[in-house]
């Protein structure tokens, strides 16, 4: 297997188990602590998770052409528009967990279905926010989708810290050994 595709798939764990961690870190705190601003791009814990559902749902929705991956849904089912980054997708805390289990899902099936030359071939975006075209090749992108990920989860290991909660180690290392034990 090319070391590129094992490289993403790597990362596809990495992203479930390290989310996984954080929600269960943020689930012991209040729902007003999770939404205190506390000077974050995205102000607080549940900001920052429902950005990061947000831009990875956009990102996958690209990459696959499929809305089931790339389209969040309210209660009735109906389609929520996406209008900025900042957006929040899921107020209830225990239904942004459950959209982030689903996603990362779709993530691992993603990177499951990469090949050599689908991550070789230029790929063609527009952005949310100006809906200009970029092309860049599939690799670049994809792992500009979990490097995005890692980026903001870190913010929410210092808001956790904030918060007078400890997230624990975050490090892939860590989930490679825990995998092979």
């Amino acid at each position: 297997m090319d070391r590129v595709v094992q490289q993403l798939q790597t990362f596809a764990r990495y992203n479930r188990w390290m989310n996984r961690k954080l929600y269960d870190v943020a689930a012991t705190l209040s729902d007003e602590e999770r939404r205190r601003d506390l000077g974050a791009f995205f102000r607080s814990v549940h900001g920052t998770l429902n950005h990061l559902l947000l831009a990875d749902r956009a990102w996958l929705h690209r990459f696959t052409k499929d809305s089931a991956v790339g389209v969040s849904r309210d209660a009735s089912g109906a389609a929520i528009e996406v209008r900025t980054v900042d957006q929040i997708l899921y107020d209830d805390f225990a239904t942004l967990r459950a959209e982030r289990e689903r996603t990362d899902a779709d993530c691992l099936r993603w990177t499951a279905g990469l090949t050599v030359e689908a991550l070789a071939a230029p790929f063609a975006y527009r952005t949310m926010s100006t809906g200009e075209r970029y092309e860049q090749p599939l690799w670049a992108l994809a792992t500009h989708l979990f490097n995005h990920q890692t980026h903001h989860r870190g913010q929410v290991t210092t808001l956790l810290k904030q918060l007078g909660r400890e997230p624990g180690v975050t490090d892939l290392a860590a989930m490679l050994r825990e995998e092979a034990a």
